[in-house]
């Protein structure tokens, strides 16, 4: 990334200020503003997060807050009730009081003499996620936002269910994560001495999230609630929807820009859980000059060209060979007037008796379509290769080589290409099948076989076979019974080359991305006409070529930080042959690092563990351990956290441990164990 140094508007920084509310709660914000806002009043930008102004988002703020307030915008960056400096507690994620606070904030910028009225709203995930629900609320002060990596259904595409699964690789993870966060002390230097009780009221008061998650495992109100998609309608200002294939959110951009009905843009790039302009994998963009268009279009009246230019655009990834890091994925921009596009036309295969897959247009005279069922007992170790659910764009994140979990599933694959084909939207499949247990689902995983037999995951999806009809009222599942499902896997853009062929790999397991049904399953699976493979094909556009491209990434200059234990990464999986438990450990040590501006040190460890046997699905243990000291001279805090879940065939078990220290001494323990009935999953 370029730093930046020749703007138009010099600024100072507001390191921390209160903004009260009418209970009687302080909210501690971070502003940057042009030196001259008070006389002359500038429209607003605010980010709202539960993850702390001052050092946990404080390296990324000062890239992208302080650059935006250069041009000409009043930036204000706030900690959520309960996180950071802020007061109160911080009970779940995106509750009514979250929003209702959010109100306040915004009515509080508006009265400030800096302002002049106008507000914009923006934010990568949680950020993302709290401004289309904001948006929602219609507040008056909001005139645009720019939803980054986030989702408008918080069931369907969210870290604790997929296809009405529970999602087993992120749930208790990311609970764990906010855990640690929630449990974390303010910084004396803002709320004195109330630092303390403040601390013990957060750790005594903050639940574990997952109870609440688990204890709704069905896309029941308490998930509808921040679902914008529920009503596309009540969002009436301009959206423009940011989202990157390596991430876990990309789905919803699509669903936004079809569901919306005011002004909307949408960009799907090939980054990982990161703003573009820092975009990982490559290329990345100039987003915030991207942005700034956005915001002098709807904020100040500017005339930028940016409403006149296609709704989407995209990047199609070209073939790359698997690898579990990628730093650039290359390929090509592409742009569509609408979404759905007009360019995009559906293309089927038929799965057929004999492996292959045949596309419905090349159907002939000589074709033999080979009807049959197979039927495969599904290893529970199945879907190890399929990297993280939402990768940040670290070692290991991409899925590795596909052949291995191919070769444990049904397969079923196309004649090689002889031109280059692309994808660009849901693909999807229609599968006729039966289970033999009246509790399964369904994995099915999209691969590019080149000519050496190398297989790179394109896509996958699962769908709890229970939830076939609805994920809200889920119906009993006959075992025997054969059942055709139709679901989409996650959204795409990719080049196929010529001499390569799709692969589709069907399977009743998938682990550790989904919990394992509580019986082993067999799953039949019967071909022809039923079972179809459905790809969104887009031919090349001419006005494709045309596109004018992105700016050079670039930001301000970068918050100066000293680097006191280099950062590790260390991803492993390991099989006990003797015992057939089978290992997967992701350790992401942060390293140590000071802040030079005011001296805090922050060091951060997480470890997460799935472990699961061979042919037992209730062995199946997720483990979650956090680490996080705080430390300016003599203040020093240490948190601990252990988390672990597992499940019996009636039943999901989970415990949460925490464990404070200030200096050497432990200060605070507590335990919280819980179960939860397994509904239908």
């Amino acid at each position: 990334m370029q730093v930046k140094t020749d703007f138009a508007h010099p600024i100072r920084e507001i390191e921390n200020t209160w903004i009260p509310l009418s209970d009687g709660t302080r909210l501690a914000a971070r502003i940057w503003l042009p030196l001259d806002a008070e006389a002359n009043p500038t429209p607003a930008l605010l980010e709202y997060l539960p993850y702390r102004k001052s050092d946990g988002t404080a390296s990324r703020d000062a890239l992208r807050h302080p650059y935006l307030a250069r041009h000409g915008y009043a930036c204000v960056r706030v900690d959520m009730r309960g996180s950071g400096d802020s007061d109160g507690i911080l009970y779940d994620e995106y509750l009514p009081q979250e929003q209702d606070d959010a109100l306040e904030i915004l009515a509080w910028i508006a009265a400030q003499p800096w302002c002049n009225g106008s507000i914009g709203m923006f934010g990568i995930s949680w950020g993302g996620f709290n401004s289309l629900q904001i948006a929602a609320r219609r507040p008056p002060e909001l005139k645009a936002i720019i939803t980054v990596c986030s989702t408008d259904d918080r069931y369907a595409d969210d870290v604790h269910y997929t296809g009405g699964c529970v999602l087993a690789y992120d749930m208790l993870a990311w609970a764990s994560i906010m855990l640690v966060y929630n449990a974390s002390p303010p910084d004396p230097r803002f709320v004195g001495d109330r630092w303390r009780e403040m601390w013990f009221e957060r750790m005594a008061k903050t639940p574990p999230y997952i109870e609440a998650w688990l204890s709704h495992q069905r896309r029941d109100a308490y998930w509808k609630h921040g679902s914008v998609c529920e009503d596309f309608g009540a969002i009436t200002i301009p959206v423009y929807a940011v989202g990157g294939w390596a991430d876990g959110y990309p789905n919803a951009v699509p669903r936004l820009l079809a569901g919306l009905a005011g002004p909307r843009k949408g960009l799907l790039g090939p980054w990982a859980h990161t703003y573009p302009e820092a975009g990982s994998p490559g290329p990345a963009i100039g987003f915030l000059q991207e942005s700034l268009r956005w915001w002098d279009y709807w904020l100040k009246g500017i005339e930028t060209g940016i409403m006149d230019e296609p709704m989407l655009r995209s990047w199609l990834q070209e073939s790359q060979p698997p690898r579990t890091h990628y730093t650039e994925r290359p390929g090509r921009w592409v742009a569509d007037p609408s979404w759905p596009s007009p360019h995009v036309k559906p293309q089927t295969y038929t799965l057929n008796g004999d492996g292959t897959m045949w596309k419905d247009e090349k159907k002939s005279s000589s074709f033999i379509l080979h009807p049959s069922s197979f039927s495969l007992s599904g290893l529970q170790t199945t879907g190890l290769d399929t990297g993280a659910w939402c990768s940040y764009g670290l070692p290991g994140d991409y899925p590795a080589d596909q052949r291995a979990d191919n070769g444990q599933s049904l397969v079923f694959t196309s004649a090689a290409v002889d031109a280059p084909l692309d994808i660009l939207g849901f693909p999807e499949v229609k599968l006729t099948l039966a289970a033999d247990q009246p509790l399964a689902f369904v994995s099915a995983r999209l691969s590019d076989v080149a000519p050496d037999g190398a297989s790179t995951l394109v896509s996958w999806g699962v769908l709890n076979l229970t939830h076939r009809e609805s994920h809200e009222f889920p119906s009993p599942l006959t075992p025997g019974e054969s059942v055709t499902v139709t679901f989409p896997l996650k959204v795409v853009g990719y080049t196929l080359p010529p001499g390569h062929r799709w692969r589709i790999a069907i399977s009743p397991t998938h682990w550790p991305m989904v919990w394992p049904s509580p019986k082993p399953v067999t799953l039949t699976l019967f071909t022809g006409e039923s079972s179809q493979l459905i790809l969104p094909v887009r031919p090349p556009q001419p006005e494709d070529a045309q596109l004018q491209p992105f700016g050079p990434a670039e930001g301000s200059a970068p918050l100066p930080v000293e680097t006191l234990r280099t950062s590790k990464i260390q991803r492993r999986k390991q099989t006990d042959l003797a015992t057939g438990l089978t290992e997967l450990q992701n350790l992401f040590d942060f390293g140590r690092t000071r802040y030079s501006d005011n001296g805090l040190e922050v060091e951060d460890i997480t470890t997460d563990t799935y472990t699961i046997v061979e042919g037992d699905p209730l062995s199946a243990t997720v483990r979650s351990d956090r680490f996080v000291e705080y430390q300016r001279g003599d203040w020093q805090i240490r948190l601990k956290t252990g988390s672990t879940m597992t499940a019996d065939a009636e039943k999901f078990h989970v415990t949460n441990l925490l464990e404070a220290y200030e200096g050497e001494a432990r200060v605070f323990a507590k335990t919280w164990t819980f179960s939860v009935p397994r509904d239908r999953v």
